[in-house]
């Protein structure tokens, strides 16, 4: 009986969770490793905190109320969690539990102090930490208070701040288990946090100690602040001693208590370097051992250090495996495909096979290794100079990078530089046919997929699809495509460039590219004005559609009057844009054919804020506008000297832009439409796994890899364990912010702009779109609960071509992630959209409702109120 309900740490497995709780876990895992040593103690397991909890009168009405608590309404969560608490506290503790606590006391020193401490069964994880959580209490004496310290512990299970992180990261109260670890009190000299990498920057390879005098409570409570030891390869790399005026001691008779430190030891630093030096070592050997970087709280005492506990740090970025031991740089996909959301197994591995670069996964992101291109002077430049006009925030980290002495080495050029074999492309002529050539192309090839997929199924289906990516890329590739979305970005380029040089005008380009022909994802948005159109005029439909909740809301459409008619226009938008959604790269993500009650709310507000032929009277007012933008730049330049010379090559590249600035978007448009070909092939198969009993559930596909369904399907097996593992790897994912630039070392690194020409307090970003403009801040972070009135300006983390149809209906616009050419920063140019892009924290400095300034052709936001 008394090992069902108490443990000695000694005896711990780490793999015990859900006996001991996470921590009482990892000090049973940190009292096995060779000279690290632990304070003496036992756990009260979770078989314990079970019982307790079945003799608590009316726990699970409490606990039904909890669950069905917004998370939101703290002073609701405050309420129901104290009560909780008061019931858990008020159990009397069983005489036989008591028994075997009070008896293990006995054989530790029954009158000794103790460290009373909750160790939750969803605590210390490695995808999820809850420090501070849950209640720890020290220099706890006598087994009277430790018995009522053990209850206090298993009722911190609910304090508000546990109950509300639970909720945050989705995690169900009743799964979650309290054991309590009962420790001999340390009672040192200094004490404090080490880090085995470093928590800011998240560099592997530097470790941050921090230490102030006596008791850790001191620094934990923020008492006072500690000194700080940066190690890196065996010594002291950086330090800071801090005025330690403050202090806590344990008391001889039990408790704590705040004290004064000695005048002459308040600027004397609490470790030596020789010390922090030790100390990090003795965290390399635990941080090997839990096969992750740690946070570890340690003591120091007459005969060394002791460490009291250990938890994964959860907040560092993954980094991608290499497979060697040499420095590697990687840029994001995520930031240049306007998606930072992590991508599930099935979603990134397909985006790899399908990618003309080689691409890394980390967190759930995707990300190109750069170094052997960063390596040689000649690439590098080319590099830097292309990723810079996209987002100089990548520019800025990775020239932060370089300016390391050797972590990117210098390679010599491989040689003299010259056109490729066969001299170099011919230039692209100006004549749109080119354009409607590549356009066919494309719609023959996915009309080919589309007809040759639907006789595939299990090992044959993967061994098609294989051959389709080649396809895939093979289009991708086309000298042709390329050629013609080079020559409308370099076009833009020049003609800013020009435009600026001779007239001193920033950004004109972004006035003279308006309705451009031929762009696939301005007309995604102004088709569905073209929808709202039709349901206008239909009551029944409107009032039908303000109550959609149900994906098969179609169906029920077309027995209203009218419904018919809207059905029809709804459904033939679907043909032409249903394979796009929010995160579109992902294939797992739900296309808006699968969920077209996504689209609802966009049209209703069109259907509102819009007049019949409103996605007319736009295009051709912005093509009047960029009209009359060349007619004045061309009279402008041909009144300089040299200017009919000036005004003639402008008026070519004008012609070339307009000509090919369109098609940038429809090589994606293409991605995307092969990408939905795949995936219903694919979920048919993952459909015929869950008949056959191999998968539970038809979007548990989503979480293995490609190669690994084509493994289950020529199986007919699956690894359930795997499929739950990446499943709760996912939801952590969520919680990790991606980096513009990843080294090998960990560090993170996002870049800054290098700018001294914006006002005071003013947010600054990337200027993407030219012009100014004043309105109400909307905060969207979800597309299907936009609610935007004519004039508001959009506030989110990333535009991708999806958000498109939100744009007819905004003023202007601002978000976290983007660069000049990503598709947020062309739609905008082509709706003449003042944009910034690259705001960091965007959506958390500005408030939703605010008033706000967007200043799109200097690249920053004013904040009015």
């Amino acid at each position: 009986m008394i090992e069902q309900y108490v443990r000695g740490l000694r005896q711990v497995d780490p793999a015990q969770v859900a006996l001991v709780g996470g921590k009482g876990a990892h000090l049973g895992g940190l009292s096995r490793i060779e000279d690290v040593h632990v304070p003496d103690g036992f756990c009260v397991t979770t078989d314990a905190f079970r019982r307790i909890m079945a003799q608590a009168p009316s726990i699970d009405d409490q606990l039904d109320a909890l669950s069905r608590v917004n998370p939101d309404d703290r002073e609701a969560v405050r309420t129901l969690s104290a009560r909780i608490r008061r019931t858990i506290e008020e159990v009397v503790v069983p005489d036989d539990l008591a028994a075997a606590i009070t008896g293990a006391l006995a054989r530790f020193g029954e009158q000794a102090a103790y460290a009373v401490r909750s160790s939750a069964t969803a605590e210390d994880l490695p995808t999820a930490s809850f420090a501070g959580q849950q209640d720890t209490y020290l220099n706890i004496v006598g087994p009277a208070a430790i018995l009522r310290h053990v209850s206090r512990c298993w009722a911190s299970l609910f304090t508000e701040r546990a109950v509300t992180y639970r909720r945050r990261g989705g995690i169900d109260h009743r799964t979650v288990l309290m054991a309590v670890v009962v420790q001999r009190m340390v009672v040192p000299h200094a004490s404090g946090i080490l880090f085995t990498a470093d928590p800011v920057t998240g560099n592997r390879k530097v470790a941050t100690v921090d230490a102030g005098f006596g008791l850790g409570e001191a620094l934990v409570s923020g008492l006072v602040n500690p000194d700080v030891f940066r190690v890196c390869d065996g010594e002291v790399v950086a330090k800071s001693i801090s005025v330690k005026e403050r202090a806590v001691h344990a008391l001889p008779a039990g408790g704590t208590r705040e004290v004064t430190v000695d005048a002459r030891r308040q600027e004397q630093p609490a470790l030596t370097d020789a010390q922090a030096v030790s100390l990090v070592q003795l965290g390399r050997r635990i941080e090997a051992r839990f096969g992750r970087p740690q946070d570890i709280e340690w003591c120091l005492v007459d005969d060394g250090f002791r460490i009291v506990q250990s938890r994964p740090i959860t907040t560092l970025f993954p980094v991608p495996e290499a497979g060697d031991e040499e420095n590697h740089v990687y840029v994001s996909v995520g930031h240049g495909q306007m998606m930072t959301d992590p991508m599930r197994p099935l979603g990134y591995s397909m985006w790899q096979l399908t990618a003309m670069v080689a691409m890394h996964e980390a967190g759930g992101r995707l990300f190109v290794d750069v170094t052997g291109r960063l390596a040689s002077p000649a690439s590098r430049a080319g590099l830097l100079d292309a990723l810079g006009k996209g987002d100089p925030l990548v520019r800025d980290a990775l020239e932060t990078v370089l300016e390391r002495d050797g972590f990117v080495p210098s390679l010599p050029d491989a040689g003299p530089g010259g056109p490729p074999a066969g001299g170099a492309p011919a230039p692209i002529r100006t004549d749109p046919a080119v354009v409607t050539e590549l356009i066919e192309r494309s719609r023959a090839s996915i009309a080919a997929l589309e007809r040759d997929i639907r006789t595939k199924t299990g090992p044959e289906l993967f061994d098609f699809l294989l051959e389709a990516f080649e396809e895939h890329k093979r289009v991708l590739s086309d000298p042709l495509s390329i050629q013609a979305i080079m020559a409308g970005m370099e076009a833009t380029w020049w003609l800013n460039d020009k435009l600026q040089e001779w007239l001193g005008e920033k950004n004109a380009a972004d006035t003279l590219t308006l309705s451009a022909p031929d762009n696939v994802t301005s007309e995604m948005g102004l088709a569905l004005l073209d929808v709202a159109d039709v349901v206008r005029p239909l009551p029944e439909v409107v009032a039908f559609l303000r109550e959609v909740e149900d994906e098969d809301f179609l169906d029920a459409l077309a027995k209203l009057a009218g419904g018919a008619e809207a059905r029809a226009a709804i459904e033939a938008y679907l043909d032409l844009y249903g394979m796009r959604c929010v995160g579109e790269i992902d294939i797992t993500r739900p296309r808006w054919r699968e969920r077209p009650t996504t689209l609802v709310p966009v049209l209703l507000d069109n259907v509102r804020n819009f007049e019949p032929g409103a996605a007319e009277r736009r295009f051709e007012q912005g093509r009047q506008k960029a009209r009359l933008k060349e007619q004045d730049v061309l009279a402008r330049l041909r009144a300089q000297p040299d200017g009919d010379r000036k005004a003639d090559e402008v008026r070519r590249m004008i012609e070339r832009v307009r000509t090919f600035i369109g098609y940038r978007e429809y090589p994606k448009y293409g991605i995307i439409s092969r990408y939905f070909v795949y995936k219903q092939a694919l979920l048919r198969e993952a459909e015929r796994l869950v008949q056959a009993g191999v998968l539970p559930e038809r979007e548990d596909a989503f979480y293995l890899t490609f190669q690994e369904l084509h493994d289950v399907v020529r199986s007919n097996g699956v690894d359930d364990r795997l499929i739950q593992e990446r499943k709760e790897a996912f939801r952590s994912y969520h919680e990790l912010s991606p980096p513009r630039v990843l080294t090998s070392d960990g560090e993170a690194l996002n870049g800054a702009y290098r700018r001294e020409d914006a006002p005071v307090g003013a947010l600054i970003g990337l200027p993407v779109s030219a012009g100014t403009v004043e309105g109400r801040a909307r905060v969207v972070l979800d597309m299907a609960e936009a609610d935007l009135e004519a004039g508001d300006i959009l506030v989110t983390t990333f535009t991708d071509p999806s958000w498109s149809p939100l744009f007819v209906g905004i003023a202007g616009l601002v978000t976290e992630v983007g660069g000049l050419m990503t598709h947020g920063a062309v739609i905008a140019r082509e709706y003449g959209l003042p944009a910034v892009v690259g705001v960091e924290r965007a959506t958390s400095l500005i408030r939703d409702g605010q008033r706000i300034r967007v200043h799109g052709t200097d690249g920053y936001i004013e904040i009015l109120s």
